[in-house]
């Protein structure tokens, strides 16, 4: 953050610094003096004195560009905002752009993965929608052994805390996980501005990166086993999940309403997002959706079909293939209820 800021600056910018936590780092502290910054606010809570960034002085600074660290901070009691993403937020109103800073296990919906994992909770916490509003994330990225190494260097904490963070938070194996939790989180950012760039370019569906499986249904018994298999999918690839269901006069039958119903409902408590589509042809109507939505691999059902039955079958998969090139289909044979 602070290195940007710098080059920033060399541009002809107007950058200041909001506020920075050097924690006792020579190196953050040095380049932290390179720039001009907007010294803090007092707060008496309760008899004692707290220092906070000073959110108005910023305001009436109304500089190009703030560096505001630790965007997961709970601002101390008597702050305009309770949290330092708010007044983040109130900063972009006010048209000044924010560099911030957030540790991956700040990120509410990794909170609890992080504590599964570490046995450590983490009280302050960013919701994820703020991390979608931002242009553009950056990852960090160091491996495992490298960010160790820092430590016993006396880079990251006093040399007297390194031994004992080693044990605890930062044991190899956590560090492991929170690298590959902030991976597959900046993926994630990176899919959504490439969809953003797609959608406004008119690109085809194979631009994309990461993985989202489609599983098609119908208001047959067998569809949770489909849906299972989709999910099952889903978690081994780390892949956002959906569920297509295209409506049909049959779907109106009492008993495959509730089996419809059923299974949406399965697919809801699995994670799965629930899209309901219209349209007489069922093989286009999927296609187009699976297009649109940039799709990556998409699960079908074939019970044992005779007759004309079985080559209508496979004249609408020939079709959705055909206007889906891109996709891989697991076709997956059903035995009727």
């Amino acid at each position: 953050m602070l290195s940007e800021g710098i080059r920033r600056r060399g541009r002809g910018e107007d950058v200041v610094v909001g506020i920075v936590e050097t924690h006792g780092r020579a190196g953050t502290a040095e380049l932290a003096a390179k720039l001009d910054q907007v010294p803090r606010c007092e707060i008496d809570y309760k008899g004692t004195i707290f220092t906070e960034m000073d959110l108005d002085a910023i305001l009436a600074r109304m500089p190009q560009v703030v560096l505001i660290d630790e965007l997961a901070h709970t601002n101390v009691t008597g702050s305009r905002f309770a949290k330092r993403y708010e007044d983040v937020l109130f900063l972009l109103d006010n048209k000044i752009d924010v560099l911030s800073t957030i540790n991956i296990q700040h990120v509410e919906s990794l909170a609890p993965r992080v504590q599964a994992l570490t046995g450590i909770g983490v009280r302050e916490q960013v919701p994820d929608w703020v991390l979608d509003c931002a242009d553009e994330i950056v990852i960090s990225d160091l491996t495992p052994e490298a960010l160790v190494t820092r430590m016993r260097r006396g880079d990251i904490y006093p040399m007297e805390r390194v031994e004992r963070s080693l044990s605890n938070f930062f044991r190899r194996g956590n560090l492991i996980a929170l690298r590959e939790m902030a991976l597959q989180r900046v993926t994630r950012a990176v899919d959504r501005t490439l969809d953003e760039y797609v959608k406004r370019k008119h690109l085809g569906a194979h631009w994309t990166v990461a993985e989202k499986i489609a599983v098609c249904i119908s208001s047959n018994a067998q569809a949770r086993d489909l849906i299972a298999r989709g999910a099952r999918l889903a978690e081994a690839l780390n892949a956002e999940l959906y569920v297509l269901h295209v409506a049909s006069d049959r779907d109106e039958l009492p008993e495959r309403k509730r089996i419809l119903a059923s299974s949406l409902q399965f697919a809801s408590n699995l994670g799965a997002t629930i899209v309901n589509l219209t349209g007489s042809d069922t093989a286009r109507v999927t296609a187009a959706f699976v297009r649109e939505h940039r799709i990556t691999q998409a699960i079908v059902g074939r019970s044992a079909l005779h007759g004309l039955r079985k080559y209508l079958y496979y004249l609408a998969i020939q079709k959705f293939m055909s206007e889906t090139p891109h996709v891989d289909l697991h076709i997956v044979t059903q035995e009727e209820h």
